[in-house]
């Protein structure tokens, strides 16, 4: 039998296609590259114990879990506020998924008019108060950023608490009037 003085050359093969993730993952922050929005990420992204993930005029922001300091005042003073917030017929939570529009923001302290039991979001429209706890890696965004952000959507009060040099400063904000400064402290209970 005669062979063929040459072999055809083997037709070019297209590269398979990057797989798709089928469920929630990370994965999709690689191979998406246009603007996020709330939906998008509450629908792609899984739900984690771990880093935060939000998303700020399209882009999606990750940042790890804060340090034991942090994570130990936002217990204390979950504690605290959760007591008050009981007695005036408000609801507490803590690193709540929070709506406004496109973006999605996951506050340390939430405090809401409305119960967020059965829900992964609430509308910011339901926020009585919002607060940061201040890390060191995000200092600008604790401390100028979230609470423009949030007063620009009406969000009445900000909580900020600050601990440098691990001592806490607890400033309440007073958002609606455009304060630019902490409320003023109150004065001490009687007999105190």
């Amino acid at each position: 039998m005669a062979q063929a003085a040459f072999a055809p050359e083997p037709a070019p093969q297209r590269p398979e296609p990057a797989p798709q993730p089928t469920g929630p993952s990370f994965d999709v922050l690689g191979w998406r590259d246009e603007p996020w929005n709330a939906q998008l990420a509450l629908d792609l992204l899984p739900e984690t114990n771990g880093p935060k993930v939000e998303v700020l005029s399209g882009s999606v922001i990750v940042t790890p879990h804060a340090g034991y300091d942090h994570q130990d005042a936002e217990l204390d003073l979950a504690y605290l506020l959760k007591q008050a917030a009981r007695r005036a017929k408000l609801w507490l939570y803590l690193e709540a998924n929070v709506v406004s529009g496109d973006d999605l923001f996951i506050p340390d302290i939430v405090i809401l008019d409305v119960p967020g039991g059965g829900r992964t979001t609430m509308d910011i429209r339901h926020a009585v108060l919002l607060g940061e706890i201040v890390s060191p890696g995000n200092r600008r965004k604790d401390i100028i950023d979230r609470p423009r952000e949030y007063a620009a959507v009406g969000v009445p009060f900000f909580l900020r608490v600050d601990l440098r040099n691990r001592v806490p400063t607890i400033a309440l904000f007073e958002l609606a009037r455009g304060s630019t400064g902490p409320l003023p402290p109150l004065p001490p209970a009687p007999g105190s």
